[in-house]
């Protein structure tokens, strides 16, 4: 497992990132793409995109590296998406055996669309708890994929 890629994520989910940047980002230098463009690609998919709280923004984030990684392998555009889709497939089915679900309301268990959501998920530490386990055990799931 790559400690650093991890520790990568987590830091910048702490610096202000949002879970999508977090987890894109941290590739980055390893897959040798755009970080400024990472960033601005995935700034709106943080809290279940737009804060929709529908798929995890650590989630959308892996799905990104994914396609990157695939894409950077294979040159043939159908085998891309192929081979793509069959890995975001696994990655979508590890999360949930480990999450329960890859939608963030159902990981947060709060409206973050909300004032008082916000806040409760502040005074409990979700982000913490909740936010970087997403982002850690998403690129556990990664990892693990990119091996095979």
């Amino acid at each position: 497992m790559n400690k650093h890629i991890k520790d990568k994520a987590i830091s910048s989910f702490k610096s202000g990132l949002n879970c999508a940047q977090a987890v894109l980002t941290a590739y980055s230098e390893e897959m040798n793409f755009d970080k400024k463009l990472a960033l601005s690609i995935s700034c709106g998919f943080g809290g279940g995109m737009g804060r929709l709280q529908e798929t995890c923004g650590a989630v959308t984030g892996s799905f990104m590296v994914l396609g990157i990684y695939n894409c950077k392998k294979f040159a043939n555009n159908q085998e891309r998406k192929e081979k793509t889709y069959a890995m975001i497939q696994k990655f979508s089915k590890k999360f949930k055996e480990i999450n329960g679900s890859t939608d963030c309301i159902e990981l947060i268990k709060c409206d973050l669309k909300t004032e008082e959501g916000h806040r409760y998920a502040k005074d409990n530490n979700l982000f913490e708890i909740v936010c970087e386990k997403c982002i850690s055990d998403s690129i556990s799931i990664i990892e693990d994929l990119l091996k095979k």
